[in-house]
């Protein structure tokens, strides 16, 4: 599932960086050992990378082993599940209709799905689109209550994902509070298909992966439990120090809006870099969604599906983290056109793993 921990991870603890003129036969040593101490010191099975520089010079990058019972190669750039990533894709095509005057961002839930988002303390009629995408709606989340093996298998519709978290009474009121939940993304979803007509799966398809030419980025139909190309396995643990086992297929649905989807870095680097440069979104919508809130004191704010981290070098980059089981991808792209993505094949049981993963996708935008 999109963890949450793909946000409340904070600011990235950062390690010995290349300075910023160092050779060009530096840099990419730098990321690599990023990687090989991702795999050797972390015990994550494997690691990959792909990098843009300035120029869009791209390098794809890995580490460790693609599947623990064969001994088989990381493949390069292969597909990995994306997790919360999703969340930016869904928001864009909510963006999208708005700009198109289909769905207004400061409309209540209840104006397209009237009497479906109600339980203790929440109502649809007071809050708005924006909240759901910005996470300050107080939705509950429903994450926490589904357990690893009944998510691996079990098929979730979206309504049944939102009876889930509607067992528990809103975290805050809507617009007082910032909270990370997937329940937001999947009213999100809903709202797309009741404006549309049409399967979210299918918007997204058409909307963003076939308009910017994504080859290996999809949304997994109903049942499909598999990873479609070529792929490292996916894996986890129990708790700190439990064996590895195989989670490479599982049934996604509990993700939906939230975290189904599957792509690849240089896929992703594609995606961050075509938003950022106005190619899916009107000028309008893109500074609505580059426009954030705090996140604590994290220096990282949240935008409308859109994140904006702090760089070691200086600046920000913007993108999306996410978990879900298997896998743990971080990147995201800078103003001037660097790109990273990092992804690897289990979650870490600690917060110091993804720290130093984050630590990788600072080491690559500031080389």
């Amino acid at each position: 599932m999109p963890a949450a921990t793909a946000v409340a991870v904070g600011v990235m603890t950062m390690g010995v960086l290349a300075p910023p003129a160092a050779s060009a036969t530096a840099r990419p040593d730098t990321v690599q050992q990023g990687l090989n101490a991702l795999v050797h010191t972390d015990g994550l099975p494997a690691a990959l990378a792909g990098v843009k520089d300035r120029e869009g010079r791209t390098r794809t990058y890995t580490a460790g082993v693609g599947d623990l019972a064969t001994g088989a190669k990381v493949p390069k750039d292969g597909q990995v599940r994306i997790g919360s990533t999703t969340k930016t894709f869904t928001a864009v095509v909510v963006l999208q209709l708005v700009g198109e005057g289909k769905i207004g961002l400061d409309d209540t839930v209840d104006t397209y799905l009237p009497g479906l988002v109600r339980a203790e303390g929440i109502d649809g009629r007071h809050i708005t689109v924006r909240q759901l995408l910005q996470h300050t709606s107080g939705l509950p989340d429903y994450e926490s209550l589904i357990g690893d093996d009944i998510l691996q298998h079990r098929y979730f519709d979206p309504h049944d994902l939102l009876d889930i978290a509607f067992q528990h009474k809103a975290d805050f009121a809507p617009g007082t509070n910032w909270g990370y939940s997937n329940t937001n993304y999947v009213v999100a979803g809903l709202i797309i298909q009741k404006v549309t007509g049409r399967p979210l799966a299918e918007e997204v398809d058409q909307r963003v992966v076939k308009r910017i030419g994504l080859r290996h980025t999809y949304f997994p139909t109903p049942g499909d439990m598999t990873i479609r190309e070529t792929h490292p396995q996916g894996y986890h643990r129990d708790s700190a120090g439990a064996p590895l086992r195989d989670v490479t297929e599982i049934d996604p649905s509990a993700g939906w809006a939230a975290g189904q989807m599957i792509s690849t870095n240089s896929d992703l680097n594609r995606f961050f870099t075509a938003l950022l440069a106005g190619r899916l979104l009107p000028a309008a919508q893109l500074a609505q969604m580059r426009t954030t809130v705090p996140i604590g004191d994290t220096g990282a704010g949240y935008g409308l599906g859109l994140m904006s981290r702090p760089l070691s070098c200086g600046g920000v980059y913007w993108g999306h983290g996410g978990d879900i089981l298997g896998y743990e991808t971080r990147g995201g792209v800078t103003d001037d056109g660097r790109a990273a993505n990092v992804a690897v094949t289990s979650i870490p049981t600690d917060g110091a793993a993804t720290k130093h993963l984050e630590s990788v996708v600072d080491t690559a935008l500031c080389r």
